[in-house]
């Protein structure tokens, strides 16, 4: 048998074996919301549940791992897991049920990577704002499906995602915040309301 038919006969013979749908990572027979009845019957959204229950363990892992303050920080990130499941759960009132659900699984991927930094960033960029050198914002910019940022000013962390844009690339962050660059500049917006006109650190 030629090496290329074997491989063909494989392939087809991964495919029947290959489940039809996937399973999320919760029981379905348990399943206590509209959002979990949905993500069992949509095996996209499934798939996005098994991803990011990965995602969450292995930000429990990275936390375990710290030296100190991790008991702390895991008991904040369990509750904030809590706190996003009831607001997934909440999908139930939005006008697009599946668009809620998987924003949400999307949107908190992206946090978790950044905030835990599970991946290498795509690239990594400073701002320096209004024109003063000691006044630099530094952002982390990470390849998950949705595009993911974690920026650094001060002594503060903030994380955030990619939204549409006419031009450059724009970051909502926490609480309001904002980071906009087109090119060598970028509006960025700490606290709501409060933006700043900034320039590529260097240029």
């Amino acid at each position: 048998m030629s090496r290329h038919l074997a491989g063909l006969l494989a392939s087809a013979c991964a495919l029947i074996a290959a489940p039809l749908s996937a399973a999320p990572s919760f029981d379905c027979a348990k399943a206590s919301s509209s959002a979990e009845e949905l993500i069992c019957e949509d095996a996209a959204l499934a798939a996005l549940d098994v991803r990011l229950a990965k995602r969450y363990q292995q930000t429990l892992d990275v936390i375990e791992a710290l030296d100190a303050g991790s008991a702390e920080a895991l008991q904040t990130t369990r509750a904030m897991q809590r706190g996003w499941i009831k607001g997934r759960d909440d999908c139930w009132k939005a006008e697009d049920l599946r668009a809620c659900v998987e924003a949400a699984y999307l949107t908190r991927e992206a946090d978790l990577v950044a905030r835990w930094m599970l991946e290498t960033p795509l690239s990594i960029v400073s701002f320096t704002c209004e024109g003063n050198p000691a006044n630099e914002a530094t952002a982390f910019y990470f390849d998950t499906e949705l595009p993911g940022i974690r920026v650094e000013y001060g002594d503060g962390i903030k994380t955030g995602y990619a939204v549409p844009a006419a031009s450059g690339a724009k970051y909502a962050l926490e609480f309001g915040g904002l980071l906009w660059s087109k090119g060598n500049d970028a509006q960025f917006a700490w606290t709501e309301g409060e933006e700043m006109s900034c320039v590529l650190a260097g240029s």
